[in-house]
């Protein structure tokens, strides 16, 4: 498992005051207003920075960054990465896992055909998509949904589903 977790993406500056703006990568939007510090991980590497202020504007999240003070020092930052440390997070509910802990894992039909692994996950404002991949770059999108993922084995790291009309 990694060790650092992405909880967004430094899109653009706002306003005069060195704040920036931010993609949340999260399910809780809120979750911004807990954190003292995170990591800004970049092409330089990884740097820690304590948190100022937290605003929220149109789905996006706007920090203050201490020794952050004009647009021109955050746009230096614009396209980085905020991480936070694995251990600092407060657990996840059951049957809720990290994304980066899900890539990877085999996705198998519940009758034993292998479809391929789990590359990506998106959002469709609905629910949750699921993107397939077999060794020939097939590519399968699956539904987040009860009637197709069954089951979520993180120790056998395999996804079970059905495979509803359709869906291939």
């Amino acid at each position: 498992m990694t060790k650092y977790l992405e909880i967004g993406q430094i899109v653009n500056t706002f306003g005069i005051k060195g704040m920036v703006k931010v993609k949340p990568f999260t399910d809780d939007i809120k979750r911004f207003d807990k954190l003292k510090k995170v990591y800004i991980e970049n092409k330089n590497g990884r740097k820690e920075y304590e948190i100022e202020e937290i605003k929220y504007h149109k789905e996006m999240v706007l920090i203050k960054f201490k020794g952050i003070e004009n647009p021109e020092d955050a746009n230096l930052l614009r396209e980085s990465y905020l991480t936070v440390d694995r251990d600092s997070e407060e657990p996840l509910e059951e049957g809720t896992y990290y994304i980066v802990d899900m890539i990877g894992l085999e996705v198998e039909t519940e009758e034993g055909e292998k479809l391929g692994s789990l590359v990506d996950i998106f959002n469709t404002g609905s629910n949750d998509i699921y993107v397939v991949k077999n060794e020939l770059g097939k590519q399968i999108l699956l539904p987040a949904i009860k009637d197709v993922i069954k089951k979520i084995d993180m120790e056998k790291r395999k996804i079970t589903v059905h495979l509803i009309p359709g869906l291939m």
